[in-house]
């Protein structure tokens, strides 16, 4: 049986299941209609008790929910929603920093493809390096996250079974990944320490299924901007992938961002990008 996964990063679980769900279009009409076997969530921005209500429809159905809420109220939280029950939950990957920030969550869970390692990542944004001390501290925070993450995904690629860590990377990893590339030069998301942190782990083995398999499209994008007409032109990110081990990459048979039919149907600024493996 093939598995499916998605990583979505919901822009605030309550909004993208209550308050963005008319006319069908929010979060759980699309688990319904998109069937996956596997959700990694992003910026959750909920407690693990109100995100657990405002999913209530489907953990009643059987699906397991399991979540890395943020000690700053309200901000980040990662989650991962499951059909059974993993058997092995790991909160954070080890940082004295950032475990308790909501932005890494890993679980195991048996699929009919074998073990599984999924885990559900959001990278801080950071910020160009200026001279205020706003954008110095947003810059150095995002510098220390990948150096110290970037150390786990070097282990964690070498796991002898399936493994995928998706998420919002708030990295676009080349010119193929932004509409307007040139006028991104200096935007965080686009640094070049920033691509070449992503270079270097697919040279130790990641791979990045999405790319793989359109190797030569623009995007697909991930993300466009509320504002103006970003959505309505295609003028997006290609900010939120899976990147796999070898083993699971093998096993990659399709691949898909789930973009709304128009603006007024989007339930996040992001989309989710589903990747099914045989």
């Amino acid at each position: 049986m093939p598995l499916t996964i998605s990583t979505v990063n919901v822009n605030g679980i309550r909004a993208a299941v209550k308050h963005r769900s008319e006319a069908n279009r929010g979060l759980l009409p699309w688990l319904d209609a998109s069937g996956p076997d596997v959700v990694l969530l992003q910026e959750v921005r909920a407690s693990e008790e109100l995100a657990r209500e405002a999913l209530a429809p489907v953990l009643d159905t059987g699906w397991h929910l399991t979540m890395s809420e943020s000690a700053v109220k309200g901000h980040a939280g990662v989650g991962v929603l499951t059909r059974s029950a993993p058997s092995a939950v790991r909160v954070g990957f080890g940082s004295a920093e950032f475990d308790d920030l909501g932005r890494y969550l890993e679980v195991d869970v048996d699929t009919d493809l074998g073990p599984l390692t999924a885990g559900s990542l959001y990278l801080p944004k950071g910020a160009a390096l200026s001279d205020a001390e706003k954008d110095i501290a947003k810059h150095d925070e995002k510098v220390r996250f990948m150096r110290e993450f970037g150390a786990y995904l070097d282990r964690l690629v070498r796991r002898r079974r399936h493994v995928v860590v998706g998420g919002d990377w708030n990295i676009a990893p080349a010119e193929a990944d932004i509409k307007n590339w040139k006028g991104n030069l200096r935007s965080p998301g686009f640094l070049p320490h920033e691509r070449a942190w992503v270079a270097d782990l697919l040279a130790a083995g990641w791979r990045d299924i999405m790319r793989e398999l359109f190797p030569d499209d623009a995007g697909p994008y991930s993300w466009w901007s509320w504002r103006g007409k970003a959505f309505d032109n295609d003028s997006g990110w290609r900010i939120d992938y899976q990147l796999t081990n070898k083993m699971l990459a093998g096993r990659a048979a399709k691949a898909e961002v789930e973009r709304a039919a128009a603006y007024d149907l989007r339930w996040s600024d992001h989309a989710p990008v589903t990747v099914r493996y045989e």
